[in-house]
């Protein structure tokens, strides 16, 4: 399972709308096959890790990190090849949450294939959070990221931030852009900085799509995402009333302006959210400002972390990582669990998971008997 594992983290950033699965077949004790899904309509995990087994795949056991499929979609039935193929045993790391898709299993069950779930639950359930979001919870997987000084400032008190981190970590930050499905930023970003939210420095990557939130219609038809050539999408969020000029002019320049209600004179970030993950976007990251952040944390939006420490200190008048979002108490703070540190030069990533959905993601797609317990939040 660990080698299926290893192998399903070479489809990450290319497999959307679909997880990420590897797959191995092992015949006495020896691995005689391997796969992963490498992309819509591309044969899944199981089918690649069959093929290549071929003949040898009459008696072996199956490994896969996702419930085989059962239905069909795009491509057959996987439980239809697991069948034919003279396997004898399938062990699966975890459910599909699918209800099209899921039920493998038992399928497989019925045709007398011994098949055990729950080998690497935990590890297959990190590989795709995403994926699992947007099934069980109808929303994108949603991460706040931003870049700060060692004493928590993301700007001088000027507002001057580029560049607070060096460049390995510019270029980890293009290759994680380029395995999500949208970046949100706000219009001051999107007027200070004027960013291209594309991918560079990266062959054969896929841009995500660009996301404003623009509740007074600031944006300019000129902004430099609108000009990279890109086959992203720019998507804009407004408010209802703002005006037919500013939606003609940014549809002009290529963007799709959006118009949903407000709420607090800013749009309404749940639509916006839900008009997203209806769209098919399984993850989002918010690069946007202080004022940003501090907006999806009181709307208690936020799943993630990604935060680059850049060796500095900006003293106290210099701009905050999140602005808003107050609270009285520790006990009401946001908590974090799971936590990654590494080295980017002479940056430092710190990466979490907020403990409430990491807890709501555990409960809702592994079965009691396959879920851990609770890692503490303190």
């Amino acid at each position: 399972m660990r080698e299926a594992l290893r192998l399903a983290r070479h489809g990450q950033g290319r497999t959307h709308p679909n997880p990420t699965v590897g797959a191995v077949v092992v015949r006495d004790g020896v691995v005689v096959g391997r796969g992963f899904h490498r992309g819509p309509a591309t044969p899944h995990a199981e089918v690649q890790a069959l093929r290549d087994a071929g003949a040898r795949a009459r008696g072996a056991s199956l490994y896969v990190t996702l419930e085989p499929c059962r239905h069909t979609g795009r491509t057959p039935p996987c439980t239809e090849a697991i069948r034919g193929s003279g396997v004898t045993r399938v062990t699966a790391a975890i459910p599909d949450p699918n209800p099209k898709a899921g039920g493998g299993a038992d399928v497989l069950k019925e045709y007398g294939i011994p098949t055990d779930v729950g080998d690497g639950a935990a590890e297959a359930l990190e590989m795709n959070l995403p994926f699992f979001s947007w099934v069980v919870r109808r929303r994108p997987w949603i991460t706040m990221k931003g870049a700060a000084s060692v004493d928590g400032r993301v700007a001088t008190r000027t507002g001057e931030s580029r560049y607070l981190t060096g460049d390995q970590a510019r270029r980890h930050v293009h290759r994680r852009r380029s395995r999500v499905d949208a970046i949100i930023i706000g219009s001051g970003t999107a007027l200070a900085d004027d960013p291209s939210l594309n991918v560079r420095g990266l062959s054969r990557a896929r841009d995500p799509v660009r996301v404003v939130l623009d509740s007074r219609g600031r944006m300019r038809a000129t902004a430099r995402m609108l000009q990279t050539g890109s086959r992203a999408p720019t998507l804009v969020y407004t408010a209802d009333e703002t005006p037919v000029s500013f939606e003609r002019s940014l549809y002009q320049a290529g963007a799709e302006v959006v118009r949903v209600k407000t709420s607090g004179g800013h749009v309404d970030l749940r639509e916006v959210v839900a008009d997203l993950g209806e769209r098919g976007l399984l993850s989002l990251v918010v690069e946007g400002g202080p004022t940003i952040h501090g907006a999806f944390l009181e709307a208690g939006l936020y799943d993630a972390l990604q935060l680059y420490w850049a060796p500095l200190l900006l003293g106290g008048e210099g701009l905050p990582l999140v602005v808003g979002a107050p609270l009285d108490a520790l006990a009401d703070a946001w908590r974090l669990t799971r936590p990654r540190v590494r080295s980017l030069g002479s940056d430092v990533l710190y990466e979490a998971w907020v403990a409430t959905s990491w807890e709501e993601m555990r409960i809702r797609c592994l079965p009691a008997s396959l879920r851990e317990p609770a890692a503490s939040s303190h």
